[in-house]
């Protein structure tokens, strides 16, 4: 009652078949998927870029510090620490 069945679907691809034709549905669609694809190649080649200017940085980095200056890769520290207490609420004589 609130949305489409399968029928109006069906029906729907028929009209659009009928209109289009087969051969103009497809190469529609094939164009549609040519287009997917080179924004995926596209994306994917930006973060290439990204990748090999980060690469870079840090490679010019490393090389402007002396041997002995050179950070080692430190790991991060994840253990949970214990919450601070909340400070109390202030009490009524003081709040006026």
């Amino acid at each position: 009652m609130g949305g489409f069945s399968i029928w109006h679907i069906l029906i729907f691809a028929i009209i659009l078949l009928l209109l289009f034709g087969g051969n103009r549905f497809s190469a529609m669609m094939g164009d549609v998927a040519k287009g997917l694809k080179s924004f995926k190649q596209g994306m994917a080649d930006e973060d290439d870029d990204k990748n090999r200017r980060y690469d870079e940085q840090r490679r010019t980095e490393q090389r402007q510090l002396p041997r002995d200056q050179v950070r080692p890769q430190e790991p991060i520290d994840v253990t949970p620490r214990p919450a601070e207490p909340a400070a109390p609420p202030p009490r009524e004589d003081e709040a006026r």
